[in-house]
């Protein structure tokens, strides 16, 4: 049965410092839904109404593009070991960038991580649990080099170059403000 709350709880808090996975959905108010799978060490709780998250350099920035227009996210992590669950945060998001007023403030969190393009702050307006109880048990194995040792051969200027090349718009053609 789904229960909602109006913030984090210390349960949930607990539950999602042991998760190695997450997706984040985001959609402009016209085009495509975005929905990616995440990992590595980049998500933090940061009050019973405030996350954040460590966006590295991929080949798209739907997210950044889709905050700018109307700040909507969700945040779903599942547990694939242990007690079934599926925990679902909404709330308004906006990136921080290198440079801004909370960039130094937060990316000390969070370890350093080749390739980094931006935070995303989030405020949390509400949690929902659900059951879960359908989702199938997986092994963690491990965390994949591959996007990190792309990253740290390109180097700080090939990754802007990239974001140049690959990360001003959405695959709608929303602007991204990457490089503002």
């Amino acid at each position: 049965m789904a229960k909602f709350y109006h913030k984090i709880t210390p349960r949930l808090q607990k539950f999602i410092e042991q998760q190695k996975i997450f997706f984040v959905a985001t959609a402009p108010t016209e085009g495509r839904i975005n929905l990616s799978p995440k990992g590595m060490d980049s998500f933090r709780v940061l009050s019973e109404n405030r996350v954040a998250w460590l966006n590295v350099t991929g080949s798209g920035n739907e997210t950044a593009a889709h905050l700018l227009e109307n700040e909507r996210i969700t945040i779903m992590m599942c547990s694939f070991e242990g007690a079934p669950n599926i925990l679902r945060l909404y709330g308004k998001g906006k990136e921080i960038k290198e440079g801004d007023a909370n960039w130094n403030e937060l990316i000390q969190m969070f370890p350093e991580t080749p390739g980094t393009r931006q935070i995303f702050d989030i405020n949390i307006e509400s949690a929902q649990t659900s059951c879960g109880m359908s989702i199938p048990f997986f092994d963690y194995k491990g965390e994949r080099e591959e996007l990190n040792d792309w990253a740290a051969s390109k180097g700080k200027e090939g990754i802007k170059e990239y974001w140049t090349e690959k990360n001003q718009t959405s695959i709608d053609g929303l602007p991204t403000k990457i490089l503002e």
